[in-house]
């Protein structure tokens, strides 16, 4: 016999599901707000990457006369600052999904989750249209050189970890939605968080050649490369991102499903979190 909290979330996904046309109006809305009175319209989601990779690659490589273990290929960097993006994109957007749709909650009854989770889809829209521009100048610069001289041979993880990323997004994005309710300068607190996450994800230097290093904290050597990773969710996925579209290397199972174990805690305790204070977004509103 199923209990309460069985029943409970099997009738809210149910309900979720039935609201998936509004998610897909949301998801089109933002879509049509960001290309908005754009000269280049959706082209810019390819361009900006790519414009951004190519900064990267110039200061990093040109301008800091090739730094220890900051990664020279523009197309490493590329691996890494697409699903970057959009990470940072959702959790930035999604941090104001609930106060930037007031107007709607005190209004229409929906399932409130719909509101972070579109914010996710659009941007993972985003990211899905961007990622031609990796593959093509892959080709173009012969990457990767895999074993065995066989294009791209473990590709098919790439769906797989843009679920676990987009599962992990969802995760954090309903926890700041959830508090930016309460506490408005939520907003500002993330912007500056998100560039201290930034600069400790391997996006342009390359933590293989970082592995070793420490640093002396208190009088005592610490691994400040593996600790990095062990606390930051988003350097694994850079790491899985690379295996897949980079490299062309097999991925670990064990790295994956821990990977994907983390996943799906952050979006079991995002939506515990959010199910728990979402009566009260109206009359904080």
């Amino acid at each position: 016999m199923a209990t309460g909290s069985q029943v409970g979330l099997i009738g809210r996904l149910r309900e979720l599901f039935a609201y998936r046309y509004l998610v897909s109006n949301l998801v089109v809305r933002d879509l049509k707000v960001r290309y908005k009175n754009s000269v280049l319209g959706i082209a810019w989601s390819m361009l900006n990457p790519l414009l951004m990779m190519l900064v990267f690659t110039m200061v990093f490589t040109i301008l800091a006369g090739g730094m220890e273990g900051v990664a020279v290929p523009p197309a490493f960097i590329l691996a890494g600052l697409l699903p970057w993006n959009f990470f940072s994109g959702t959790l930035t957007v999604a941090t104001h999904s609930i106060v930037g749709n007031a107007h709607l909650i005190k209004k229409v009854y929906f399932p409130r989750e719909v509101l972070p989770l579109s914010v996710m889809l659009s941007n993972l829209v985003h990211f899905l249209i961007a990622l031609p521009i990796y593959f093509g100048l892959a080709i173009l610069m012969g990457i990767p050189s895999a074993e065995g001289g066989s294009f791209f041979p473990h590709l098919f993880w790439l769906p797989v970890v843009i679920l676990v990323e987009a599962v992990f997004a969802l995760g954090i994005s309903m926890i700041l939605a959830t508090i930016n309710v309460f506490y408005r300068d939520m907003g500002i607190i993330m912007e500056t968080l998100m560039l201290a996450w930034f600069f400790v994800t391997p996006v342009f230097w390359n933590y293989e050649q970082t592995l070793g290093a420490t640093r002396s904290i208190l009088g005592m050597n610490v691994p400040i490369s593996r600790l990095a990773r062990i606390l930051n969710p988003m350097a694994s996925f850079t790491a899985a991102y690379r295996d897949a579209m980079y490299y062309g290397r097999p991925m670990a199972l064990d790295f994956f499903l821990r990977l994907a174990l983390t996943a799906a805690v952050v979006l079991a305790v995002g939506y515990w979190f959010f199910q728990r204070q979402n009566w009260r977004f109206g009359e904080e509103l």
